[in-house]
């Protein structure tokens, strides 16, 4: 006997996985964790027996439900799963998926059509982020098909605009968890010889640690595979993760997908900073939206790691490339006049689009779904 329950599998910008009403789902946290993990099929390291794809990319899930906040649309809980872990994280946002939020809630029955786009404001229940949302609805649908291209996903889609609100400190205590805007540590663990490097901790959506690529013996350049491959590297990156996650009010973060760690180099394709980042344990093909945010907003400030090796171009609202690994991800700022250092605001563009529409079927004896179909 299996339980069934409505389910949307999208793409959300370079993510992909299951999104789910909330009122579907378990109300109880752990029963709800159990159901997520049989439908992606964790802990296994290929999901063979569920919706997952073997990655953290696509070991994601989305829930939304109608937001009892003045102002706000639909609330968004993004569920972070591993393949070969039994874990479900609700702790960081996913700016990625977050691309296919409001296409799920209008399709859906939660956000009303309202002309050519339809915009609404969604809360990320994660963090507490709220983000204005814009979809193309000619014709009463959420329109899939355009021109927008992003890279890391192929063919073009419908854009998707998204106007990130105060994301500064979304999981840290503030923009700068450190105080600093450059800290110095020194690195101790088993199997390396103990360094020493500069860091810029910071958080404007997604907690991340930046450091030079050259500080740790490589060009930045590095081809996924290769960085994957390089054991050495990896011990080194997460021994300084668990060092500094407690200068950044983290604690341990042994179990967690944060901070993320991102190797910086000087752009070689004409975009403003090379980029290479951990999620925390595999090289991203390419970057997280939210990752994307922060990297932009710390090259903007003055005395971090990026200070002398983005390219950065002039005015109060810069529009940052972030070069990664399958292509860039370009992030329109807004800076305070009085304050170049304080960043008013953060746009980009996203595309998502609807894969499948059905029920996902989970053992009853993980969940037995008292408002849903039991079928053999």
């Amino acid at each position: 006997m299996q339980t069934a329950i409505p389910c949307y599998f999208m793409r959300g910008g370079t993510s992909r996985g299951p999104f789910f009403l909330a009122s579907d789902l378990p109300a109880d946290t752990a029963t709800r964790d159990r159901v997520l993990l049989a439908v992606m099929g964790s802990p296994d390291k290929r999901q063979i027996d569920g919706l997952g794809g073997a990655h953290p990319l696509t070991s994601k899930v989305g829930i939304v439900s109608p937001s009892k906040t003045p102002g706000v649309a639909v609330d968004f809980l993004f569920a972070q799963l591993q393949p070969e872990k039994d874990t479900v994280d609700t702790t960081p946002n996913c700016g990625n998926m977050l691309a296919a939020v409001l296409p799920f809630a209008i399709a859906r029955g939660l956000v009303p059509v309202q002309g050519e786009t339809t915009t609404a404001r969604v809360l990320t229940l994660n963090t507490g982020m709220q983000c204005d949302i814009t979809v193309p609805t000619r014709g009463g649908l959420v329109n899939y098909s355009g021109d927008a291209r992003i890279d890391g996903v192929p063919g073009t889609s419908a854009p998707i605009t998204i106007n990130f609100l105060d994301t500064a400190g979304s999981v840290c205590s503030s923009l700068l968890p450190t105080g600093q805007v450059r800290d110095t540590i020194t690195v101790t663990g088993e199997g390396f010889a103990p360094f020493t490097l500069d860091v810029t901790c910071i958080d404007n959506g997604m907690p991340l640690v930046l450091f030079k690529a050259s500080d740790v013996g490589r060009t930045g350049y590095e081809s996924v595979a290769a960085l994957n491959a390089d054991d050495d590297l990896k011990r080194r990156v997460e021994a300084l993760r668990l060092q500094i996650s407690i200068k950044m009010g983290l604690g341990d973060v042994t179990t967690k997908n944060y901070p993320k760690m991102t190797l910086i180099a000087p752009p070689r394709a004409g975009g403003s900073l090379s980029t290479r980042s951990f999620i925390p344990h595999v090289c991203h093909d390419a970057i997280g939206v939210l990752a994307a945010v922060t990297v932009g907003t710390a090259c903007v400030l003055k005395g971090s790691v990026c200070d002398g090796v983005a390219v950065m171009p002039p005015g109060f609202e810069p529009t940052v490339s972030v070069e990664h690994p399958t292509g860039e991800f370009s992030v329109a700022l807004g800076l305070d006049p009085a304050n170049a250092q304080s960043v008013t605001k953060a746009a980009l563009l996203r595309t998502a689009r609807l894969i499948m529409r059905g029920e996902v079927m989970v053992p009853a004896s993980v969940w037995q779904g008292p408002h849903q179909a039991i079928s053999q």
